[in-house]
């Protein structure tokens, strides 16, 4: 959105570069996730799995590509896509974007060893809720609404609390 010019005021003026880091070469990697994926639980795996096929067919790509500007189509989904003229032309992010997805390392995410495979999506299903409470967390701070210690205390009492309940840790 902040590159397509009919939706963005600002799309001109817009850049992006790594998050940074102090002493891992690994780095963080995180410009949030490109995976699709259906829980074991689903009841509609065959229907999950056609529509997973279809948003990520290159007929997708080009809908989205028509209907919404190239800089639109959805990032990670086809490497193909990244190879397209008209989409590095559109979306000037695109060399960086790819070269995040092809180094990132989720078995070895972190600069000393961790019990977790991710860069920064932690595979358990409690992770979506305490995650949106240390996002929410985060966002007070940044508004002023509390410090930035209360912020990180109330993320980690959370996330503490979810894999305590969910028995991971003891």
């Amino acid at each position: 959105m902040l590159y397509n010019k009919q939706q963005s005021q600002i799309a001109d003026k817009v850049g992006f570069a790594a998050a940074p880091v102090q002493v891992t070469p690994k780095g963080s990697h995180w410009l949030w996730a490109w995976a699709l994926a259906i829980p074991k639980s689903s009841k509609q795996t065959d229907a999950a799995k056609k529509f997973i096929t279809w948003a990520t067919s290159k007929q997708y790509i080009d809908l989205v590509a028509k209907d919404e500007g190239w800089a639109s189509v959805p990032q990670g989904t086809r490497q193909s896509t990244y190879a397209r003229a008209e989409y590095k032309q559109a979306a000037p992010f695109s060399d960086f974007v790819l070269k995040e997805i092809e180094t990132a390392d989720p078995d070895h995410p972190t600069l000393k060893p961790v019990p977790y495979t991710g860069v920064q999506f932690v595979g358990i299903p409690e992770f979506q809720s305490f995650g949106t409470v240390v996002g929410q967390s985060i966002s007070g701070a940044i508004a002023g609404q509390m410090g930035v210690d209360q912020a990180l205390a109330a993320g980690q009492a959370t996330a503490d609390r979810a894999v305590k309940q969910a028995g991971y840790q003891k």
